[in-house]
């Protein structure tokens, strides 16, 4: 998936990656949100590692060591669970669905 922000490119699969890289995080998953000023900007769902605490600005000031501005989600959402596939793929549709229904 590739969002695109001020015309910028986003690979979600790059801003995934960083996110998960931190040791609270055990899975997470971006998606483009509608923006007005910027046209779409990333949205990250995280699920910690069980007993684990963190905060959204916590994971935001560690994402800035890792990804350009630009490519940092605003909002990080902390769900109990993730919508999967049978196989266990996320299913961004429903996240983006649910995004877009508010």
């Amino acid at each position: 998936d590739i969002i695109i922000s001020g015309g910028e490119n986003i690979s979600t699969v790059e801003v995934e990656q960083a996110l998960v890289s931190h040791d609270a995080v055990l899975d997470v998953a971006v998606i483009g949100v509608p923006d007005e000023k910027w046209g779409e900007r990333p949205r990250a769902y995280v699920l910690l590692v069980p007993g684990a605490t963190l905060t959204a600005d916590e994971l935001i000031d560690y994402a800035r060591k890792l990804l350009a501005g630009y490519k940092i989600p605003r909002d990080i959402i902390f769900p109990d669970d993730l919508p999967r596939t049978s196989t266990g793929k996320v299913m961004k549709f429903e996240l983006r669905k649910a995004a877009a229904a508010g």
